[in-house]
C-alpha cells in the first residue's frame, strides 16, 4: 500500500487503537509475503557486497517501516492512544496494567498513564517475586548479573514507568520487570539512549537462571 492510499484510507474516519493495530498487522503480513516493496532502494553497486545483501528483504522491511511511520504520524495528529491493557496472573494474584503496543507510539498523555501505573506494577512484581533470585540483564539480554532487592529499588527510583513479562510452565517461573524512561517505542533499542531506555530485572526460582 502506498502512503497516498494510506492517507486516503485514514482520512475516512478516526480509527481506534485496536483498529490501527489490525491495520499494521495486515500490512506487516503483506510485506512479509512480498506484496509490498520499496523499489527505489538501491543495492551497493559493488558485486562482492551485493551478493550478500538480501535486497527483497531490505525493501520489504523499509516499506513496512515507512507505513508504520505514517501510522505514527496519524496517531499524533488524531491523538490516538498507543496503549493497550494487559492482564497477568501469577501465583493466584491478578493485575491489569497499561502497556504501549509494540508497533505504536506513546502519546504524551500515554506516558502520564504509564507513570501513574508504575507503582502498582512494581508492587505486584515485588509481591510475586518474593524469595526468588534476582538478575539484571545486560548485553542485549545475553548476560545476567545477580542482584539484590536494594539494587532493584535504586533502579526503580531513577526510572519513569514499568512493564511486565512472564515465562511460566509446570516447573519454571520467570517474572521480568522492565523499568524504563523516555519513549517506550525507543526504550528497547540502544539508539534511543540516553533520552530513552530501560533495564530488565529477572526473577527466577532459587537455583534457576533466566531464559527471557
Amino acid at each position: 500500500m502506498t502512503n497516498d492510499k494510506l492517507e486516503c484510507i485514514l482520512m475516512s474516519k478516526v480509527y481506534t487503537t485496536q483498529e490501527l493495530i489490525k491495520i499494521l498487522a495486515a500490512e506487516r503480513q503483506a510485506c512479509l509475503n512480498g506484496k509490498r516493496l520499496k523499489l527505489e532502494i538501491p543495492v551497493s553497486g559493488n558485486p562482492v557486497i551485493d551478493q550478500f545483501l538480501m535486497t527483497d528483504g531490505l525493501q520489504q522491511f523499509t516499506a513496512y517501516q515507512d507505513f508504520k511511520a505514517a501510522i505514527h504520524e496519524y496517531q499524533r495528529e488524531n491523538q490516538v492512544s498507543g496503549i493497550i491493557w494487559r492482564e497477568v496472573t501469577v501465583k493466584g494474584k491478578n493485575l491489569n496494567y497499561p502497556e504501549v503496543d509494540s508497533e505504536l507510539i506513546a502519546l504524551t498523555s500515554d506516558l502520564e498513564i504509564l507513570k501513574t501505573a508504575k507503582n502498582s506494577i512494581v508492587e505486584f512484581w515485588y509481591e510475586v517475586s518474593m524469595g526468588m533470585d534476582l538478575y539484571l540483564s545486560f548485553n542485549n539480554n545475553k548476560q545476567y548479573q545477580k542482584i539484590v532487592t536494594s539494587d532493584v529499588e535504586r533502579i526503580v527510583q531513577i526510572t519513569e514507568w514499568a512493564s511486565l513479562c512472564k515465562w511460566e510452565n509446570s516447573n519454571f517461573l520467570e517474572m521480568i520487570l522492565q523499568l524504563g524512561w523516555g519513549k517506550p517505542e525507543e526504550a528497547c533499542y540502544k539508539r534511543g539512549r540516553p533520552q530513552s531506555g530501560s533495564e530488565y530485572i529477572h526473577a527466577v526460582n532459587p537455583g534457576n537462571r533466566p531464559i527471557g
